[in-house]
């Protein structure tokens, strides 16, 4: 069954503002079809839309989750892409790269031992307020979620998900930081 978003479901999905998404359906063909007078998105069409138009830049992604399988997902998915990607397993480990580093995205996981991610969060927006942040989640209603969201902006992906999942967000993050 198809799935029809609004202009505000689409925006709160790609984590961009409804003003972007109306520039993206006047200036680069994002799928979509008038009922009535409102804009309406098939979510399957837009994953494939941004798999088809990869923007070309390629960037440096940091991904901080304390399981290995996530990792190697994330690290596989992308570097086959052409994206440089650096995994660690700690929140301390990737404080410690964003202050040292430029990373152009940061994937992180809300439940870690030791600090947890709503708390590496707070932390990456003190050193580094610009650097965009997506937070991996299985608890999206979770009081953790609720203290991230007390700092700021960020993109959110929910548990479980594949390599579409992550080439989408990727790319919409490129597709929107690209114009």
């Amino acid at each position: 069954m198809t799935e029809l978003m609004t202009v505000k479901e689409i925006a709160s999905y790609l984590r961009v503002t409804e003003k972007t998404i109306y520039r993206l359906l006047k200036r680069d063909g994002i799928t979509a079809s008038k009922v009535g007078h409102l804009w309406r998105f098939d979510k399957a069409a837009i994953d494939e839309w941004l798999h088809q138009n990869p923007v070309k830049a390629k960037v440096s992604i940091l991904v901080v989750d304390d399981e290995e399988t996530i990792r190697s997902l994330f690290k596989e998915t992308l570097e086959e892409l052409g994206h440089t990607v650096t995994t660690v397993e700690t929140s301390s480990e990737g404080l410690e790269l964003v202050k040292q580093r430029d990373f152009a995205l940061v994937f992180l996981d809300l439940k870690m031992p030791g600090m947890d991610g709503a708390e590496l969060f707070r932390q990456i927006k003190t050193v580094k307020p610009k650097l965009p942040v997506t937070i991996i989640t299985g608890y999206p209603d979770s009081e953790m979620m609720a203290r991230a969201l007390a700092q700021g902006p960020f993109g959110v992906m929910n548990k479980p998900f594949g390599e579409q999942d992550i080439i989408a967000a990727v790319n919409a993050f490129l597709h929107i930081t690209s114009r």
